[in-house]
């Protein structure tokens, strides 16, 4: 019998489980402290890979994506200028209409209650009506 890895059977879980052990730094441990505060935030997120490599969490519809690169991971939240962010954690993609990012850097302290409203009100947004 053939063994399958995590990225032949899809399992999203399995591949975000890989991305973090693969990163094995800094990058690593802040994804898997982040991807701890969504599940926190917003009880039965689902969890994907999309566009060849890229964790996303959803509910109802995208709340964000967890990006890392060589200097930051990236935090997009795909309906960022629609939700209020009165702790201003928003700090990339300003300019878009639609999109907002949060980029951290290693070692940089960031606001973990704020990020978890920032999370809930996604959540809430996608749970609005779509006005027709």
């Amino acid at each position: 019998m053939k063994q399958t890895t995590p990225r032949q059977t899809g399992d999203a879980a399995a591949l975000i489980d890989a991305r973090i052990a693969e990163l094995g730094d800094w990058r690593g441990a802040l994804l898997a402290r982040l991807r701890a505060l969504i599940h926190e935030a917003v009880p039965g997120v689902v969890e994907e890979w999309k566009w060849r490599g890229v964790p996303v969490w959803s509910h109802r519809g995208i709340l964000c994506t967890g990006e890392t690169y060589k200097q930051v991971v990236k935090m997009t939240f795909a309906k960022g200028a629609s939700l209020p962010d009165p702790k201003r954690l928003f700090n990339s993609s300003l300019d878009g209409n639609v999109r907002r990012a949060i980029d951290l850097h290693e070692g940089e302290a960031f606001d973990e209650a704020a990020l978890k409203a920032l999370l809930q009100a996604a959540a809430a947004l996608n749970d609005t009506p779509k006005r027709r």
